[in-house]
Formats: structure tokens, C-alpha cells, sequence
């Protein structure tokens, strides 16, 4: 798929490597969809930087986890942008929790926001790709999905649960719609993390050195380019699901 001329919907795009990816598919010639939940001024800020190198998107809100609100910003984006090509699934919750002190309310929220939003969204956005003849999801999973990190139980859970989903959708929406994952190691740290934690986790990797976002987004890049990979689960962090 030639990324120029498409339109992209970037989930989370308002900071972080949801912006990063936003950003580059805008400075390869796509049309953004920059999605936010409450952070509107990081997605302006985003689309500002789009703007600033001669890209073109819009901002869309919604909330994930309710599918009338995702069937109304797929209206709108249809509305505005005129269909969608390619769907990256960034948005994500990250909290730690122990199997002693997980609580439902904990379990609920990862599982609603880092495995079933993205299905839902994905299954909104199916039908607009296929009205296209093509499509490109790119679902953001986690190292920790296939290692399960036990001081990080329901997050890991909940991205072991996507990686399945991942799969599933690549079967159902075959052979129209490529769908893979790309599974991180440590890019961007939590801003509670302290110097140990990320020391900790930088040693854990094969290269002994965190990544960086641009890291993350080549892989989306490649991923959406590339129309003979489906179904796959990309590693990019380091050799660090080798240890």
C-alpha cells in the first residue's frame, strides 16, 4: 500500500508514539484522523505539527470503550476525510498489579481499553476499508503480552488478549484487510518510572539500550507498506522476548 494519498486513523495520537506515528504518515502523504479522549490540546498540538510540514488531518474525539461513540467518529472521519484506509491502534492503559492486589475494577478497565476497544474499532473500521478494496490495521501490542509480567498481571492479560485478537481479525479480514502487531520493549518509559526501574528494564533486552519512538513508528511504516505480512506479531524491542 502506497501511504500517500490514504487516510489514516491513529488512535491516542495526542502525545506520545500515537504523535510520533501521526506525524509521519502525515510527512508520507496521508490524510491523519488524530483521535483523543480528554487530552484536546496535545491532539491540536499534533495536528499543528501535521500542519507544520504541509500534512493535512483532522481531530477526532470518542471513547473507546463505547461503540456508539466509535461509530460516530467513523461517520465523521468518512464525513471529513472522505473514508479510511488505515486504522493504528495505539490508545492504551498501563497500570501495575500483582495478583494480590489487583482489584476488578483494575482487570475491567485494561481489559475494556487495550483489548476490546481495539476490536471494536477495528470492526467499525472494517467496513470503510473494504468499501476501498483494501486496508491496513496495525494493532500496538506489548512484549509483556506474550512474557506476562507478573507486577503488571492485567495489563499483560490485556495484551496477550489483543495479540489473539490480532490473529483473529487477520483470518476474518483477510485477504482485503492486512492486519498485524507490533510488540514493544522498552521505548518510552512511564513518567513514575525511577532511574532503577528503567535500568531494570533496559537490561532485560539482548541491546542493552532503550528504543526510541521512531523505532516504533518505522515498523508501522513498514507494516502498512508491506501487503504479503498478515497475521504477524513484529517484535521491536531489543531481543528483550529472548531472555
Amino acid at each position: 500500500m502506497e501511504i500517500q494519498g490514504k487516510v489514516a486513523l491513529i488512535t491516542g495520537a495526542s502525545q506520545r508514539i500515537g504523535r510520533e506515528t501521526a506525524v509521519e504518515l502525515a510527512r508520507r502523504g496521508a490524510r491523519v484522523a488524530v483521535h483523543f479522549r480528554s487530552d484536546e490540546n496535545g491532539a491540536l498540538e499534533t495536528l499543528r505539527l501535521i500542519e507544520a510540514q504541509g500534512g493535512s488531518g483532522a481531530i477526532f474525539r470518542a471513547e473507546l470503550t463505547s461503540n456508539p461513540d466509535v461509530a460516530g467518529m467513523l461517520d465523521r472521519i468518512h464525513e471529513q476525510l472522505g473514508g479510511l484506509d488505515i486504522l493504528v491502534n495505539n490508545a492504551s492503559v498501563f497500570g501495575p498489579g500483582t495478583l494480590a492486589d489487583t482489584t476488578p475494577e483494575d482487570w475491567d478497565d485494561q481489559m475494556r481499553s487495550n483489548a476490546e476497544a481495539p476490536f471494536f474499532v477495528a470492526q467499525a473500521a472494517a467496513p470503510f476499508m473494504m468499501r476501498r478494496g483494501a486496508g491496513k490495521i496495525v494493532n500496538i501490542a506489548d512484549v509483556a503480552g506474550e512474557a506476562i509480567w507478573s507486577s503488571y498481571f492485567a495489563y499483560s492479560v490485556s495484551k496477550a488478549a489483543l495479540i489473539a485478537v490480532n490473529r483473529g481479525l487477520a483470518k476474518t479480514l483477510a485477504p482485503e484487510i492486512q492486519v498485524n502487531a507490533i510488540a514493544p520493549g522498552p521505548v518510552l518509559f512511564p513518567d513514575y518510572y525511577t532511574e532503577d526501574q528503567k535500568r531494570f528494564a533496559i537490561e532485560r533486552t539482548l541491546l542493552k539500550r532503550a528504543g526510541s519512538p521512531k523505532d516504533i513508528v518505522n515498523a508501522v511504516v513498514f507494516l502498512i507498506e508491506n501487503d504479503y505480512i498478515t497475521g504477524e506479531v513484529l517484535h521491536v524491542d531489543g531481543g528483550r522476548h529472548v531472555m
